[in-house]
């Protein structure tokens, strides 16, 4: 099982020319590892223990496609204080120096780089997986099936593809709703895809919520009844003619299945 099952994943994998020479270096003679247990368990003990992330080396999921390395730094550092930021963002100021302390705060500041840090490589959600991550895929781009972890779920595109049908879909929605938080959270999105390398790839990875979805459809058929690109797709399509009815069956079909998933929080 894996060490954190409820956390879904989009990465950016950039080619290896991309690093600096030391970086390249490291990367290029490293071995391909089971990183993203890795990356999960490293996780876990910095919360266990209230580490700082510098304070454990940042590691990296490597891909080597068609003879070329491809490399999705962890990002910790840079990650953990967007999460931190989020966080505060939702509480009480007074409320925050309970669940963390002022000088664990201002440790993990002083720990980073923000002139050289780059934009994460990853984000990611628990419990359940943003519609607009959806979009930036083609059903044929999608692998499931089963590995020693359980039930996995994964697409995997090139970042010019991913790009152009964020725009589609961000077009879609604008003409439909004008400006607004959805219309906002895709181009926040777009913004994000086109930081990175033009020759990049991005992918999608349910992680252990692929196990979640699983239980879910099984009286559908399991993880084959999952439709949830094609169900964007639908929904985008609708929004795009203007048939409405089209985009809410195609949205409705997409939350419905994953309120599902979300569910199990409650009983976990």
């Amino acid at each position: 099982m894996r060490p954190t099952p409820y956390v879904a994943s989009l990465r950016i994998y950039e080619p290896l020319s991309a690093f600096e020479p030391a970086d390249r270096l490291r990367w290029e003679n490293s071995s391909l590892n089971n990183s993203k247990t890795q990356e999960q368990e490293d996780a876990l003990i910095r919360v266990a223990s209230l580490q700082l992330p510098a304070s454990r080396p940042d590691g990296a999921h490597i891909l080597d496609v068609d003879g070329a390395r491809y490399i999705c730094p962890w990002s910790i550092s840079v990650r953990t204080w967007a999460s931190l930021s989020d966080f505060k963002s939702t509480m009480p100021s007074t409320v925050v120096p309970l669940f963390i302390s002022n000088s664990f705060e201002e440790a993990l500041e002083d720990s980073i780089d923000f002139a050289t840090s780059k934009v994460p490589h990853v984000i990611s959600q628990t419990w359940n997986i943003p519609p607009r991550w959806f979009s930036l895929f083609d059903p044929s781009e999608r692998v499931r099936g089963h590995n020693q972890d359980g039930a996995f779920v994964i697409s995997r595109t090139d970042i010019a593809s991913a790009i152009s049908r964020a725009k589609i879909a961000h077009n879609a929605v604008k003409s439909a709703f004008g400006e607004g938080p959805v219309e906002q959270e895709i181009l926040d999105l777009i913004d994000w895809l086109e930081m990175f390398h033009p020759k990049s790839l991005v992918e999608l990875d349910y992680g252990g919520l692929a196990d979640y979805l699983e239980l879910s459809l099984a009286e559908e058929g399991g993880l084959e009844a999952d439709t949830s690109i094609e169900d964007v797709q639908s929904s985008i399509a609708g929004l795009a003619v203007g048939d409405g009815a089209l985009a809410g069956r195609g949205y409705e079909k997409l939350v419905t299945r994953w309120r599902k998933v979300a569910a199990f929080e409650a009983s976990s």
